[in-house]
């Protein structure tokens, strides 16, 4: 075994105890926790480095059992239909760009007025 095939079982390991401590809860979430834990952890050995690399050259062990059938995907949409949204009033507010335009004449202003106060008492 490589030293990422030995990572991988090492987290496929520990998926199986966490598992193995949410099955010994015993209410219906642990139990629940636990299957899907335990399939991540099949998952999870089968993306061993060594064998990703021998089902790309073609050298795929063919002795495995196969995977459980996963459940078709539904054929519809599985919510009702969305609500409309209601049109939004206008607030009759002043236009962003007066807005900016106000503050942008403002700034010029306030900067003339600092050069200018700055004349006033030269620091030389």
């Amino acid at each position: 075994m490589t030293k990422g095939d030995l990572l991988v079982e090492r987290g496929a390991q520990r998926l199986q105890q966490l598992a193995d401590r949410a099955a010994a809860r015993g209410d219906g979430v642990g139990e629940w926790l636990s299957e899907e834990l335990r399939s991540d952890a099949a998952f999870l050995r089968k993306l061993k480095p060594s064998l990703v690399a021998a089902r790309a050259k073609g050298d795929a062990p063919t002795n495995q059992e196969p995977a459980a059938p996963t459940p078709p995907a539904p054929s519809g949409p599985q919510l009702g239909s969305r609500p409309k949204k209601k049109k939004a009033k206008r607030s009759g507010g002043p236009s962003p760009m007066l807005v900016v335009g106000a503050a942008l004449v403002a700034g010029m202003m306030l900067a003339k007025v600092i050069d200018w106060r700055g004349h006033a008492h030269p620091r030389d």
